[in-house]
């Protein structure tokens, strides 16, 4: 049943008291539905006070439909509308209906006061309309309306006004006759005695609606007893931010820093979550022309048993290492969104718990103290679809590196470096590639090269029979077809290498992303690199870290726009 107005009708019928809460925005209204309650009230006072305004009809029907509206597209819950007095006389009351309808609200409440009206809590003016202006208002509704599902409540003020109960019990059965789905009974009472009281009167078959702000000690299962059917938490939600706005304001203003207060707030992942940022990224990638790119980074192993490094990552994963003011991932996540990729997955695993990488997914490898690199990057299984850029997460690189190699036509490509070989040596084992054909011997002067992409033979720490010509820097573009042969291939490798090495690796399980391409090579899969000369820089060593730091520090700009340290 789609229509929300007949699925709340039928709520009525086969449940116990309904729990509606109000709201004034959509991220009211997600808030709401992940709580478990049962709808959204629309209400005029949050939505006034959303405007910085009072509840005394300042705001027009339209803004009022505006926000109901926006309500209602952020939730799978019914909305009931607060439209105060009907904004007008029977005339605007059906011009009301026919928009509120068609916008697919579920209900809406108009109250037996003249227009324009305030709100019921304040003291003084609460002058209520005739009953047969009323009356008027109600039957102008229900002639109005086409689906026969939606629900028009009555809401009596009677109580609010000081008019008593005998006047409340008359104005209701008379809403009742004209056709009222049902019937509001609103009262300023401390205790819940006074709606209580009403109830135990009423003795039409249409349902009763309470909403206990002033008496706000009863229960639901109270109301429930006392004979209501639906119970409306009408301003808590508005009124609780209020108060934690402003505590947070205070401190920040007091402190001088966010610091004591970010542990207190929502992190920007809840906030992309509420958003739906993640169906958002999965639609771009179903329904765009294919320019959407993910990201995947390993960052799982732990890199303590590099010396150098040891002490400075005794609390936290080498890609939460600050170089510059910022971590790697920070720098890496900046130059993803730069050329456009913001669906990110993080593998992590070594101290998990201390990653943080806003607007990424995080998975945890559990296994990552027993598997490599090729793991982590498999790991995120079924998320990996479509184009997808691989990065280690221990270079820093130049931005413009990232924007050439989505440029690549092929399956599979990997960023070589030819000037590795003019480097002073290092300590770490190279992750070498050989390929067809080099134009010019490396450390040549000047060449012309007019394709970017070359053929790779081998690649691997140990190149048996072939002469190295590049390093592999670990930044990889697949596309389509590429990752899923590579997906496939680490299927089959799992089985056909079962109990056994595999290439430079002791197992299947703890092998390094070169193995798994060693594999597609000797399968006749053609793998391409894109070469590249200087322009970015692994974080392996202090000296590393020092360079890296001196690059930022001669420079304001970030990674995503500059150039970035020479490879160590």
């Amino acid at each position: 049943m789609s229509d929300k107005a007949a699925r709340m009708r039928e709520a009525f019928r086969s449940k116990g008291i309904l729990k509606v809460v109000g709201a004034h925005n959509g991220l009211g209204a997600k808030l709401i539905e992940r709580s478990g309650f049962d709808g959204v009230w629309a209400s005029g006072l949050e939505i006034s006070t959303a405007y910085g305004l009072p509840d005394a009809n300042i705001l027009t029907m339209t803004e009022n439909l505006e926000a109901a509206r926006a309500i209602n597209e952020a939730t799978a819950l019914p909305v009931i509308c607060d439209c105060d007095t009907g904004y007008g006389n029977a005339s605007n009351v059906k011009h009301m209906v026919k928009k509120y309808e068609a916008a697919g609200l579920a209900a809406i409440v108009i109250e037996d006061k003249q227009f324009p009206k305030v709100n019921s809590f304040i003291p003084g003016r609460q002058a209520l309309a005739s009953v047969e202006e009323f009356v008027g208002r109600i039957r102008a509704a229900k002639e109005a309306q086409r689906n026969p599902h939606l629900m028009v409540f009555a809401r009596v003020e009677a109580l609010i006004a000081g008019w008593g109960m005998e006047e409340a019990l008359r104005r209701a059965a008379a809403y009742a006759e004209a056709g009222a789905d049902g019937i509001v009974i609103h009262s300023k009472a401390s205790e819940p005695e006074e709606v209580f009281s009403f109830a135990r009167r009423w003795d039409r078959n249409i349902p009763l609606v309470a909403i206990p702000t002033t008496y706000y000690r009863v229960t639901a299962a109270e109301l429930e007893r006392g004979g209501f059917k639906m119970v409306i938490y009408a301003n808590h939600g508005l009124r609780a931010s209020i108060r934690a706005i402003e505590t947070t304001l205070e401190t920040i203003q007091r402190m001088g820093t966010t610091a004591d207060i970010e542990e207190k707030v929502a992190s920007l992942r809840e906030v992309f979550e509420l958003q739906g940022m993640s169906a958002m990224r999965e639609d771009e990638r179903r329904f765009s022309d294919g320019a959407n790119v993910q990201a995947v980074i390993p960052a799982a192993r732990d890199h303590q048993f590099q010396p150098d490094l040891k002490e400075l990552l005794k609390d936290k994963p080498l890609c939460m290492l600050e170089v510059g003011g910022q971590t790697l991932l920070e720098r890496q996540l900046t130059a993803l969104h730069s050329v456009g990729i913001t669906d990110v997955v993080v593998v992590g695993g070594h101290l998990h718990e201390k990653l943080r990488a806003e607007g990424a997914r995080v998975l945890y490898n559990p296994d990552y103290r027993k598997t490599h690199c090729a793991h982590s990057i498999l790991f995120a299984g079924e998320q990996l679809k479509g184009k997808t850029v691989i990065l280690y997460s221990d270079i820093l690189f130049d931005r413009q590196i990232l924007a050439r190699l989505l440029g690549s036509p092929h399956p599979i490509t990997l960023v070589i470096d030819r000037a590795y070989q003019t480097l002073p040596t290092r300590k770490k084992a190279l992750d070498l590639v050989a390929v067809d054909d080099p134009a010019l011997p490396p450390g040549s002067p000047r060449r012309l090269e007019l394709d970017l992409y070359k053929p790779i033979r081998h690649i691997g720490k140990r190149l048996l029979g072939a002469q190295p010509t590049h390093e592999f820097i670990g930044m990889a573009f697949l596309r389509e077809k590429g990752l899923d042969v590579l997906k496939r291939a680490w299927e089959q490798a799992q089985g056909e290498y079962q109990g056994k090495p595999f290439y430079e690796a002791s197992s299947v399980a703890e092998a390094d992303f070169t193995d798994l391409l060693r594999y597609l090579l000797d399968r006749n899969f053609q793998v391409f690199g894109m070469e590249i000369e200087h322009g970015w820089s692994e974080v392996h060593s202090r000296s590393d870290v020092e360079r890296a730091e001196a690059h930022f520090r001669r420079s304001a700009s970030t990674l995503a726009g500059v150039q970035a340290p020479s490879a160590a």
